[in-house]
This record gives C-alpha cells, sequence and structure tokens, in this order.
C-alpha cells in the first residue's frame, strides 16, 4: 500500500535550485530597462561563463538545441554533409543536423561512460570514408554529466580533419583531463534548461577558443543583419540571442555552479552507499580522465539478480509521489530516425533496457534521498 498522502512532498527528478541572488541581478535589468537581448546583465553572465569554464568567447543564445544549430552552421554544415552523433542522448543534441540538412548517422556508447566509443567513431569514419562519404562533424554528447573521451575523439578527429562539435548540455561543471567539459572541441554548447545544474529557466551557450566562430554565431543569432542603418541582411540567421533577463538569472546561478557540483556529487555518494550492497544494481561510473558533474545520478538494474525492472522501480516510485525517469531512448530505435544509419547499437540499447535515472536535484535533503533508497531496497529480492 503507497504511505503518499496529500501533505507528502513530491520529489521531482531534478527541480530548479535557487541562489538567492537572481532577483538582484533581474532588478538590475529592470532598472537598466534593457529587457530585449542585449544589455549589462547578458555582457555579465558572457564574461562570467568564460571565467567559469576558460573558454575565451561564448555567446548566450535562446536553448542549448539552438546552440547546436549555430555550431554546425558555422562549421559550414550543410545538405548532404554527413554528422557523426551519439545515439544515446538526448534528440535536442542531434534534430539540429536535420535543420542544416545534413545526414545523420549514429555511433554506440562505450560500458563505462555511456558515451560515445571511440573504437566505433574511428571504424565509422573509415568505413565511410571507403564508401566517400567523409564526415564534416562528430557531435558527441556528456550524457548524465560525464564527459566523453573529448581528446580522444578530438585526435581521431585531426586524424581526418574532422572538427569536434562536443554536446555538454548536461556537463556545465564537469571536467576532461583537468579543464572544463568541451575545452578541445572546436565548438561546444550548453543548455540552461530548468532542469539542468544551472538554470536561466531556458538558454544555452555557445563556447570556442575561436574567435571567428562565435563572430559568426553571434551575427546568426540575432537574424544576421548587417552592422548598418537600416535593415541589411546577405544571409539567413535566427532569433536565437538570450535576452537580459534570462541572462540576469544566470549570473546568480553561475556564482554557485561548483556549490551545485559538490552538492550533486554528495547525492550521488549518498545513494551508491546506501544502496551498494543490492545486489543488480549498478551506478553510471566516474571516467579515469575526468570529473563528472553527477547532473543526474543513473544506475542498470538487472532484474534477474535485483528481482524487479527499472520499470518496476520507477512505477514503485511514482506511488510514492518520486519522480524517476529512464534513460535516454537510443536516436536509432527512435522512429523519426528510422532510415538512419548506425554504428554499433547494442551498447546503447542495453543501457535503455536497463537504465533508471534517479533524483537528484540540488535542493534535496538527505533524508529526501534515503526516502528514495528505502522504496528501491523494498523491491530488492521481490523475485527471487
Amino acid at each position: 500500500m503507497s504511505s503518499v498522502t496529500p501533505q507528502t512532498k513530491r520529489i521531482f527528478l531534478s527541480a530548479p535550485c535557487m541562489s538567492g541572488k537572481e532577483l538582484e541581478y533581474i532588478q538590475q535589468a529592470f532598472d537598466s530597462n534593457y529587457i530585449a537581448p542585449v544589455g549589462p546583465q547578458l555582457d555579465q553572465f558572457e564574461q562570467a561563463f568564460r571565467e567559469a569554464t576558460g573558454f575565451e568567447y561564448c555567446v548566450a543564445v535562446a536553448s542549448g538545441t539552438a546552440a547546436i544549430h549555430l555550431g554546425l552552421r558555422t562549421l559550414g554544415v550543410g545538405p548532404g554533409d554527413v554528422v557523426l552523433a551519439s545515439t544515446l542522448t538526448f534528440i535536442g543534441s542531434v534534430v539540429s543536423a536535420t535543420y542544416v540538412g545534413a545526414e545523420l548517422m549514429f555511433i554506440d556508447s562505450e560500458e563505462q561512460t555511456w558515451n560515445m566509443d571511440p573504437d566505433v567513431l574511428q571504424r565509422a569514419i573509415e568505413s565511410l570514408i571507403g564508401e566517400g562519404k567523409k564526415p564534416s562533424v562528430i557531435l558527441p554528447t556528456d550524457t548524465y554529466g560525464q564527459t566523453c573521451d573529448l581528446k580522444t575523439i578530438v585526435e581521431i578527429g585531426q586524424q581526418y580533419d574532422i572538427p569536434v562539435l562536443c554536446d555538454c548540455a548536461e556537463s556545465l561543471g564537469a571536467q576532461h583531463r583537468g579543464r572544463s567539459t568541451g575545452r578541445g572541441a572546436a565548438v561546444a554548447a550548453f543548455s540552461f534548461n530548468g532542469n539542468k545544474i544551472i538554470t536561466t529557466s531556458s538558454g544555452g551557450m555557445v563556447a570556442s577558443d575561436n574567435k571567428k566562430l562565435i563572430d559568426e554565431c553571434r551575427h546568426l543569432s540575432t537574424q544576421a543583419r548587417e552592422p548598418v542603418l537600416h535593415y541589411e541582411h546577405e544571409v539567413t540567421g535566427y532569433n536565437y540571442r538570450m535576452s537580459n533577463i534570462l541572462a540576469a538569472i544566470g549570473v546568480g546561478q553561475l556564482g554557485v555552479l561548483q556549490d551545485r557540483v559538490e552538492k550533486k556529487r554528495e547525492i550521488h555518494q549518498q545513494y551508491e552507499t546506501e544502496l551498494s550492497e543490492l545486489n543488480g544494481i549498478d551506478f553510471l561510473q566516474e571516467a579515469d580522465f575526468g570529473r563528472s558533474n553527477r547532473w543526474l545520478t543513473a544506475a542498470r538494474i538487472d532484474p534477474a539478480k535485483f528481482g524487479a525492472s527499472y520499470l518496476d522501480v520507477i512505477a514503485a516510485l511514482d506511488k510514492e509521489n518520486i519522480e524517476s525517469r529512464p534513460v535516454w531512448k537510443p536516436m536509432h530505435m527512435q522512429k523519426v530516425f528510422s532510415n538512419c544509419r548506425v554504428f554499433g547499437g547494442q551498447v546503447g540499447q542495453a543501457i535503455y533496457e536497463t537504465g533508471i535515472c534517479l533524483p537528484c536535484g540540488a535542493g534535496m535533503t538527505s533524508e529526501e534521498v534515503t526516502r528514495v533508497c528505502d522504496v528501491i531496497k523494498s523491491l530488492h529480492g521481490q523475485g527471487n
């Protein structure tokens, strides 16, 4: 019988968590009367982002998907070009390739990090070049806050003169070989959606150490208006620039980024500690080349060993007013991409068929984590 009562507080998967300073910066934006996609808070947010990540240049935009779209445009991807993307990811990571008319092909995950497998990537590139279809861009995703093996992926790209656009939507605050996530890629894209580790309610960022690329992204994000008195357009652009109001929220959020990372890691560790003795549940492990931000606490549940499936766990948690979700359904399994080619795919599919994301909002208390764990423990061994 469920113990949910009208007073039982719902535990969300990854609820936004405010620093308490956002209203101060929003008020500054209102006082300045800069409400549109220009203003001092927008400049401040971009500067703070550069300082937090080490990227030399960035431009704040409407969403992480918009950031990827702009990245593809500035890397010259167009109709008929091949984009090699992670299959185990959110659709927002890859759909922009269809906006520019590119042909999507998907790369399987590696077991440890759940991210793009460099060995499969290399074989795919060699196979495609042999067919006369050299890829134009490699688009890996940092899944659930764990960075992909970006150094290796970039090195593979360099062998064939293929740039890397890294989807860092889930990994802000994570590190790869001692540097900020995404550093080393030609372009990196970030998201500030409401469930991300810091949020502007909606929004994204394009970042790079290449000034020319970011200047072009900035130009395209404001309808590609030419710098003349009248409205002159030589190419088509987009209404993608972030508003000054949302940037003000971002300024308040960026100031507590590392606090959020530490809290997320603390929550993940509590899950591992409380559930470590249960046979059949294995958490996404941290790669030896990076430090995850643990955006979401993700695990795999072996029903034969655990005694219940991940769907059983999700249903039991929901009865207790606790939100959890399956891991991403691989893109090559989605009907919308049924005609797209995939290299491998078995690993990503196996992760999807056993994977679960547990609630881990930065505002969660230790008692709430224990509440989640107690439900999971109650299911263990039921099928044995």
